[in-house]
């Protein structure tokens, strides 16, 4: 991976190429009821999956998730047709997991009782500064986390995962303008929250 000067660097250097055509054709082999193939599809979207997930939620919740994702996955897959390729549905299903789970979220407190809601970025925070190694990549996935969420879901897609846009747009469900109008903003957003952490950072030196 090749080294980054910025937060916002480091997204570009995160691009990945990807198995689109063999993931599409292990599901449609799975489609048709292939068991080897259905494994070989699991293995080939896994990482991608459980990356999306943990981006639109956080790291402790997507393992959980990822397994919703897959067992949703293969109770339909035999409907799979190959109208899309096979990540872009896998996504499209993983993404109404994250939907579903916020639903199912809303009428419960997420911090246990007694807990302070304010102790997790300030815990997060804390631990970044006593990883001298890892400080550039937790603080892009701190700044990634202050996005706006359909932001956020447009550069995870796009500039982490490779998607196109329009298979982002697939997987949104929105229009291709809309994806590229998301991703943009997320691009300034990005810029602009790390400079100010950069200003931060130099005053508190100061």
């Amino acid at each position: 991976m090749r080294a980054a000067a910025a937060p916002h660097d480091i997204l570009g250097s995160m691009l990945q190429s990807d198995g689109e055509d063999r993931a599409t054709a292990f599901a449609l082999a799975a489609a048709r009821g292939d068991r080897k193939a259905l494994a070989a599809f699991v293995a080939e979207t896994q990482r991608d999956v459980w990356r999306f997930l943990a981006h639109l939620t956080d790291p402790t919740q997507a393992d959980d998730l990822t397994q919703e994702t897959f067992l949703r996955a293969m109770t339909s897959i035999a409907r799979f047709e190959g109208r899309s390729n096979g990540r872009v549905w896998l996504l499209s299903i993983a993404r109404r997991v994250v939907v579903d789970q916020i639903r199912s979220a809303v009428a419960r407190p997420r911090s246990a009782p007694g807990a302070d809601p304010g102790l997790a970025p300030v815990v997060r925070r804390r631990e970044v500064a006593e990883h001298g190694a890892q400080v550039e990549l937790s603080l892009v996935k701190m700044l990634l986390e202050d996005l706006a969420p359909e932001r956020r879901e447009a550069l995870v897609l796009t500039q982490m995962l490779g998607l196109s846009y329009a298979e982002a747009a697939a997987v949104c469900d929105c229009p291709v303008g809309t994806v590229r109008s998301r991703v943009a903003r997320a691009r300034e957003d990005l810029v602009e929250a790390s400079r100010e952490q950069s200003g931060d950072a130099v005053r508190g030196a100061g």
